[in-house]
């Protein structure tokens, strides 16, 4: 019960499910493309056994992922990682389009599974960063959240499309949570632990850094797009 009423279990709950929310919509974008071309009874069979299958083996790479968090100098590894993941996040990266779909329930399920843990890194980064080595905590947050995934991920694609202001938070939450990562590094938490004003300075620089860094590639992108010739952009 002291857990339960300890506000940073709140928060870092919090963060774990946002986390997982945001970083799913190309995971749902997956199971609706490996899925249209199945019959309609079909459909729900593939989503369900898909899901399940996914989720067990992102359960898996998670806590293996905390285990891993616990060597030195692999969390500013990971740290790192979750910047470029959130850039990335802003930058609108999705590789699910390119998916291809299944005519055989059997086919559809094994494409959700292997997609999905293929897609599933940012997810396990950003969970087991958030979840900073309490195990019971994360899984409480897998738990609440696989029901949003399976469920909700069309409202949240919804919602994204209609506020991509969830997007920018998701990314720079990541960042937030990158920064305090890098500092509860074992090669480093002793020094950090005398630098209290570090402890907000980091995590708000990573935040900053993100969102500044994606939206920033994104404009350059788009003026790249603008500035390119009308044969160029009629080829692509």
């Amino acid at each position: 019960m002291s857990l339960l009423a300890s506000p940073e279990f709140w928060v870092a709950l919090f963060q774990i499910i946002l986390i997982n929310i945001v970083l799913s919509g190309d995971n749902a974008v997956v199971i609706a493309l490996a899925c249209r071309d199945l019959p309609q009874r079909q459909q729900k069979k593939a989503i369900v056994f898909g899901s399940v299958g996914a989720i067990v083996l992102r359960v898996v790479l998670t806590f293996f992922a905390v285990y891993l968090l616990t060597l030195p100098y692999l969390k500013l590894i990971g740290a790192a990682l979750l910047l470029w993941i959130g850039v990335g996040l802003l930058k609108g990266e999705d590789d699910g389009e390119e998916l291809s779909a299944n005519s055989n329930l059997a086919a559809a399920i094994k494409t959700i599974i292997v997609a999905d843990l293929v897609m599933s890194l940012d997810n396990v980064i950003g969970v087991a960063a958030a979840a900073k080595g309490n195990i019971p905590l994360l899984v409480i947050g897998l738990v609440i959240s696989i029901p949003l995934i399976i469920y909700g991920s069309t409202l949240i694609l919804k919602l994204m499309a209609r506020f991509p202001v969830i997007i920018t938070i998701g990314a720079g939450l990541l960042g937030w949570v990158a920064g305090e990562m890098a500092l509860s590094d074992p090669a480093v938490k002793d020094w950090a632990e005398g630098q209290h004003t570090l402890h907000l300075l980091a995590p708000a620089i990573g935040a900053a850094l993100v969102v500044a860094t994606g939206k920033w590639l994104t404009i350059r992108a788009t003026s790249q797009g603008a500035m390119a010739p009308a044969g160029d952009r009629t080829a692509a």
